[in-house]
């Protein structure tokens, strides 16, 4: 049904003379949106599916609709009076030198460098101290528009060669690149249709990476359920690599990935059919035709190998370890019976690594980073003394190095690498950004508010010093939830502007992410799931009722499953935030599970297969499901990528036409859909800075803002 808005927004101005308000009226003219009557049974409830046609994503018809909603869409963002504002000082705070951390292979030493704007990372190196540095690889020259990404870098064992994998279009679906390391000369033909893939060179000969066969129809989301593992000896056509495993039903496994272990002996493969848990085999490569062995064979629980010593493999599980451990087998007998504790589980996450001859056990604390040092007969050599309080990452490298790099980050502190002497313990500013920001005016601080069931969630809220606590302050709220994946600590340059501006940013670490281990992953997953939209919730009602907010100043965003999270909280209470800003959502849960590799979400969400139960528990909340005729939502931007492969844009594609049909007062619904962009690992620099202009432009002016919140009254004068 074709909706015509013509929303008018009294807008506050800053006016010198009076207390006038201006108006400023923008049409909106929602395309329309056919409605077919596809119908699906579940366990004896019917429901419907009137937007299932903009699953075809390579349909005329699809085409179309993308065309017309970005041409609404676009008109309304371009009117925003500040935008362009907007895009001119993200981009002047993100023109600044970012430099890696460096890393040794061969003769050489390389480095990724952007020097502020560039769409893309290039690759350096310079051959010893006093080498010259030159560009090794530079992704800005892959496309004309930056939108092919370098999406993997390997080196064979020798630094000889490198094979690179390259991302088009955002696309999961990658291509591997081998070239001869000295002269840069590609030295076969490109290896075709990889994905979800490492790169693991066996010696100097070969690697080892992962992929499924080509789907039939649409390669972005056609269902995609057997991963195998292939070696690829150089000098031979790809036609003739091996499948070393997930040939066959037996080992028929959605995700699959092999690594070889730093002095060559090993291979080692992770199998699994879901993100949580899997199962661990290894080969020894000393040996002809070694052998499969199964180090564990069910996923219940997760396993990897970390480190050897010769025939001693150190692993990391959660095997009767909720916060994960190490422990230490031979691999002559690498059963779970057979294992011995190395680094035993405490009462915080652990995710070890290695280099230099110790480990380092990097653990989180409500959050935040500890790191401790210890030698290979798990004795405790130092607690490493980190800058401050926030996010470390990056304590491994080669066995032999006496240095390391860590980077760390708050969400005040800007991402700043140290180096680290291994023996000695003690770590120098290997490189600090010099940007446009002085984190001395802003402040970070940790609550725990309580969720509704009475669990205590931790928040950190961040804003500019000195804010005043009136409710008027304009508040993001970003969330995730989901997967085991932890929300630490880091600096954002885009959340810079945004604080800038006056905002708050607060991000809580819900149930269904890692922060607390297995048991507060799993307290938000499958018919657990509605306790991390509680926690969403129970975190916007603590910043109104400490005042920091309302909610015609709050905004909620997330990303991914986070997109998801969005959905379902502004479906379930519309009235606590005044904008929703869902990204690449997972928003159809009655289907995600039949596109791409989604069935292997299953262990978060359940599917609707799965019980008549699971299915009503998931019609609860899904959020294409959950728009009601009449009511008044949030101003909602939904945003995605049209070749999002992953969360295919069907997902937001359906929501925003439902959400366009049903809802009611003035505010906006509209879906930017960015094209010749994924999930969004690879995205042009330019094409982030336009889409930040976009959201916070949208967010601020559906917030009541027609000039930005930092103008003082003589700029506003002019």
């Amino acid at each position: 049904m074709k909706k015509t808005f013509s929303g008018i927004f009294a807008l506050a101005v800053l006016a010198s003379c009076n207390d006038s308000k201006n108006e400023k009226e923008i049409s909106l003219n929602y395309p329309e949106t056919k409605k077919v009557d596809t119908v699906t049974d579940y366990f004896g409830t019917e429901v419907k599916d009137p937007y299932r046609w903009l699953e075809d994503d390579r349909s005329e018809e699809t085409e179309a609709w993308v065309k017309a909603q970005n041409e609404v869409t676009f008109d309304y963002l371009n009117s925003i009076p500040y935008k362009k504002e907007l895009e001119e000082r993200l981009s002047e705070i993100w023109n600044y030198e970012k430099i890696s951390a460096p890393f040794e292979e061969g003769d050489y030493t390389y480095f990724y460098k952007n020097d502020g704007l560039q769409n893309q990372y290039v690759v350096y190196r310079k051959k010893g101290e006093d080498g010259e540095t030159e560009v090794f690889l530079d992704p800005n020259k892959f496309s004309e528009d930056g939108t092919t990404s370098l999406a993997g870098l390997s080196f064979s064992k020798d630094g000889s060669k490198a094979a690179y994998a390259i991302s088009e279009g955002g696309s999961d679906w990658r291509k591997i690149i081998i070239i001869d390391a000295e002269n840069k000369e590609r030295v076969e033909d490109t290896i075709q249709n990889v994905k979800f893939s490492g790169i693991s060179w066996k010696g100097n000969e070969g690697f080892y990476y992962s992929s499924y066969e080509k789907p039939e129809g649409s390669e972005l989301s056609a269902k995609t359920d057997q991963h195998r593992l292939f070696y690829h000896k150089l000098g031979t056509p790809q036609s003739e690599d091996e499948v070393i495993f997930g040939d066959s039903e037996a080992q028929k496994h959605r995700y699959v990935r092999g690594g070889v272990s730093e002095d060559d002996r090993f291979l080692f493969i992770s199998a699994t059919n879901s993100t949580s848990g899997g199962k661990l085999f290894m080969k020894d490569l000393s040996k002809n035709n070694p052998e499969l062995v199964t180090i564990l064979g069910n996923e219940d629980t997760e396993a990897s190998v970390i480190e050897n010593e010769d025939s001693k493999l150190f692993i990391v599980t959660n095997m009767d370890a909720p916060n994960r451990k190490v422990v230490t087998v031979d691999a002559a007998n690498p059963s779970p019976e057979n294992w011995e504790d190395f680094i035993p589980e405490t009462e915080n996450v652990l995710s070890p690594s290695t280099g230099g001859g110790y480990f380092f056990a990097e653990y989180m604390v409500d959050a935040v980073s500890e790191v401790k040092q210890y030698d290979y007969e798990g004795k405790l050599v130092r607690e490493v003394e980190l800058p401050g309080i926030g996010s470390a990452g990056g304590f491994g490298t080669k066995k032999e190095n006496e240095e390391l790099y860590y980077s760390f980050t708050n969400y005040v502190t800007p991402g700043t690498i140290y180096k680290y002497n291994i023996e000695e313990g003690t770590s120098e500013v290997y490189n600090k950004p010099n940007i446009k920001f002085n984190p001395d005016d802003y402040e970070s601080k940790q609550v725990f508010y309580t969720s509704k069931d009475g669990t205590k969630v931790p928040m950190i809220i961040t804003h500019k010093k000195g804010l005043e606590l009136n409710g008027k302050n304009p508040t993001m709220l970003y969330g995730y939830g989901g997967f085991n994946i932890s929300l630490t600590p880091s600096f954002s340059t885009a959340n810079a502007i945004w604080m800038e501006q006056g905002g708050v940013y607060a991000v809580p670490n819900l149930r269904g992410g890692g922060e607390y281990g297995k048991e507060w992953h799993d307290a938000g997953i499958k018919l657990k799931k509605q306790n991390v939209f509680d926690d969403f919730i129970a975190a916007a009602e603590y910043l109104i009722e400490e005042n920091y907010t309302s909610s015609d100043y709050l905004a909620i965003r997330g990303g991914s499953n986070g997109g998801l999270l969005v959905g379902a909280t502004m479906t379930q209470r519309p009235d606590l935030m005044k904008v929703a800003l869902p990204a690449v959502g997972v928003m159809d849960m009655l289907r995600y599970h039949t596109f791409t590799a989604g069935a292997g979400w299953a262990y978060d969400y359940g599917t609707a297969e799965d019980s008549e139960e699971m299915f009503n528990y998931l019609l609860d909340y899904s959020p294409v499901h959950n728009l009601e005729e009449g009511t008044e939502y949030p101003a909602t931007l939904v945003t995605t990528g049209d070749h999002d492969d992953r969360v295919v844009p069907a997902h937001s594609f359906k929501f925003a036409a439902e959400l366009q049909d049903k809802q009611a007062g003035e505010n906006p619904a509209l879906i930017r859909i960015e094209t010749k962009a994924g999930h969004g690992a690879g995205k042009p620099t330019k094409m982030i800075i336009e889409e930040y202009a976009d959201i916070f432009g949208f967010t601020l002016y559906n917030m009541g803002f027609d000039v930005l919140p930092n103008k003082t009254e003589e700029e506003v004068k002019g």
